[in-house]
């Protein structure tokens, strides 16, 4: 990688309410299951079975790659109203299992398909989703019938992007490209668009 290509993003997609995280963790909630949430639905939805309840795959056939996670969420909180106050534990399975499922189906699609609008082959996945076993089972298993080849940090690092943000940063004060201040002082940017970032900012 050349030093002026440190830090350079592209925009492809993103979503325009819920993140794929907070799906996991609001659907969670909802559900009474504890906190961080995506890993505690993933167990129960281990013993559910996804096909259970239909759920919408919101911007699926968008043509984009932009994501939309909040009408998942008001589904899972329809049936949940349907099923009542003494649901079972394994309709809950079911509809832990079909949650997860919707929201793999649409990151798998999505990935997939900036890899063809860029011509790529290789895919990286980050972030705390990126533990998620039926994620990864699913991208292995499309990946390999395109020939492309996906990678994946240790689970112990699949965590908050945080950690990837601080990361870049680092990497940029390293190379000189980042404005330092005497003082160190800055200003929290909670929505800061990574793709404004170049190498010469």
């Amino acid at each position: 990688m050349r030093v002026d290509e440190v830090a350079r993003y592209v925009l492809l997609g993103e979503t325009i309410d819920d993140a794929a995280g907070e799906a996991f963790d609001k659907s969670a909630k909802l559900m009474g299951l504890g906190y961080p949430g995506g890993p505690a639905l993933a167990r129960l939805a281990e013993f559910g079975d996804a096909k259970a309840f239909d759920l919408p795959r919101p911007l699926l056939h968008s043509g984009n790659l932009d994501f939309s996670f909040a009408g998942l969420k008001t589904a899972v909180r329809t049936q949940l109203g349907k099923l009542g106050s003494n649901v079972c534990q394994q309709a809950l399975a079911n509809l832990a299992a079909s949650t997860q499922q919707a929201i793999v189906d649409v990151l798998v699609k999505k990935a997939l398909r900036a890899l063809s609008s860029q011509g790529l082959d290789r895919l990286v996945v980050a972030g705390g989703v990126g533990a998620n076993r039926q994620l990864r089972a699913q991208l292995d298993a499309q990946c390999a019938q395109r020939g492309v080849r996906v990678h994946y940090p240790e689970l112990a690092l699949c965590t908050d992007n945080g950690a990837m943000i601080a990361l870049a940063a680092a990497m940029r004060a390293q190379r000189g490209l980042a404005r330092a201040q005497a003082d160190h002082a800055f200003s929290v940017r909670p929505r800061w668009p990574l793709a404004e970032v170049s190498a010469g900012g």
